[in-house]
């Protein structure tokens, strides 16, 4: 018998629409390699819609006071509260990740990210007045750039796009958000939500391929490009954005080094970065993947990681006892089985290291140990429940060897010294520096990095500001 699949539609202009060619593809649950739904497969005739439709939106929600933006913001907020075993259910099915885990440690951020970026809209502010020449004073403003083409990832679907829409609907844009071809459930949904609290074409939602945000992108419309993605993704964007001189805000890879000092708590260490590293099957650019241990401790700390890896459980989103789900798709399966493949003769792994189960994209949580520097395992971005451990002998070394990667988003220091922890977190260069921690966020603070980790922050005030331009306004006093 075949199950007839959900039709999933794109969100533009107040409505939901099916492609205006009708092309479609197949959504996939990644628990267990079923589709379940289709989404349109947008084209160029998709794309000037949704642009047309947010660029005639924009004046009026741009010239909106802050305080009705607010408002607007903190109905989404209310709403997803509401409705949030729908959106559960969804993303559930989007990503296979445990219910339990998406309720808990999803929809709480979610909804506290958009009640910050609520109350930002309301700090949309320039620097006081004041005369820096005689008989002219100045006032600077700060204004939304525009229409916002966004695109998010498929790791965590949800987040992202809130990471994306709050805080360009807050400083006054409107929004073109793209979710990935294989996680477009709960973005549609999110567009339901939003669109019965914003005026039409404020927010949009286009669904389809890489082609389809390389038609954003070169769009002639969108005065700011976003992406959350593969390093590869977001140097293409920058080139097309660059065409235009489009604004772009890139959060991209990362390759997070886990510094572990002599003086550390071990089995507490081990706990929070098995955790930190297998959270989500490692889809995650700060997971705590890449640690760097003190040859003192080395092999305690390896023999702990292993058991560690060994109790951790990954298995069906309806599974209470299970840390993580299925990697997302075929082909991230497929790289990181090539990971573990491609190991040189050195390394050794001490967990995992193999695929779970016939059906769906299970992967074991694995540790490999023995790796060199310049080892491929070490340098790349595996995005999948592998932590990696190096052996170094000092603490220049372990901040050489921290760096010695093209990423540059996030990092963690594990030590009892204080001044130890100071130079770490002064010489690491990366956008964040945890200490005797790894991966908690807030929406007060930024997050973005360096490198080929890219560039602008999401989050924060940091985060808002990047959704905004500064225009300078002087004005004489001769009347």
């Amino acid at each position: 018998m075949t199950t007839e699949l959900r039709r999933l539609r794109n969100y533009i202009d107040g409505e939901f629409r099916d492609a205006a060619d009708g092309r479609t593809t197949e959504v996939v649950n990644p628990a267990t390699g079923d589709a379940y739904a289709t989404a349109p497969l947008s084209g160029a005739a998709d794309i000037d819609a949704a642009m047309a439709a947010a660029e005639a939106a924009f004046p009026a929600w741009r010239d909106l006071v802050p305080g009705e933006r607010q408002k607007a913001l903190l109905k989404i907020a209310d709403e997803i509260e509401r409705r949030a075993e729908e959106l559960i259910a969804a993303e559930s099915e989007n990503t296979g990740k445990p219910i339990g885990l998406t309720r808990s440690e999803e929809i709480p951020p979610m909804v506290d990210q958009i009640r910050f970026f609520a109350g930002a809209a309301r700090l949309l502010e320039g620097r006081s007045a004041g005369e820096y020449m005689e008989g002219l004073t100045s006032i600077v403003r700060r204004e939304p750039v525009g229409v916002c083409a966004q695109v998010a990832p498929w790791n965590y679907p949800m987040m992202m796009a809130v990471w994306k829409f709050a805080p360009a609907l807050a400083a006054g844009n409107t929004v073109v958000l793209k979710p990935s071809d294989t996680t477009p459930a709960s973005t549609v949904l999110l567009a339901e939500i939003i669109g019965g609290i914003v005026p039409k074409g404020v927010f949009n939602v286009v669904c389809g391929d890489r082609d389809t945000g390389r038609l954003m992108v070169e769009h002639r419309t969108p005065a700011m490009a976003s992406i959350t993605g593969s390093v590869r993704a977001g140097m293409q964007v920058a080139e097309s954005a660059s065409k235009d001189l489009k604004r772009v805000h890139l959060e991209l890879g990362g390759k997070a080094p886990v510094v572990v000092f002599e003086d550390t708590d071990i089995p507490k260490a081990v706990e929070d970065i098995s955790v930190a590293g297998f959270f989500n099957a490692g889809q995650d650019c700060t997971a705590a993947t890449r640690v760097l241990v003190h040859e003192s401790i080395h092999d305690e700390f390896v023999a702990a990681l292993t058991k560690a890896a060994e109790d951790t459980k990954t298995g069906q989103p309806d599974d209470e006892d299970v840390l993580f789900g299925p990697l997302n798709n075929a082909n991230q399966l497929a790289q990181v089985v090539g990971f573990i493949d491609r190991l040189p003769s050195h390394a050794k792994v001490e967990a995992g290291g193999h695929r779970v189960g016939e059906k769906g994209y299970f992967f074991a949580p694995t540790v490999v140990s023995g790796l060199k520097q310049d080892d491929e395992i070490i340098q790349k971005e595996v995005f999948g429940p592998v932590i990696t451990v190096q052996k170094f002998t000092d603490e220049e070394q372990a901040t050489q060897w921290a760096n010695g990667v093209e990423y540059a988003l996030a990092s963690s220091v594990w030590t009892k010294n204080h001044a130890r922890a100071m130079r770490m977190s002064k010489n690491l260069d990366f956008g964040c520096v945890w200490i005797n921690t790894h991966i908690p966020l807030v929406a007060e603070m930024p997050h973005g990095g360096f490198k080929k980790s890219g560039y602008g922050k999401d989050l924060s005030a940091y985060g808002f500001e990047d959704y905004t331009r500064v225009k300078h306004v002087m004005t004489s006093l001769d009347g």
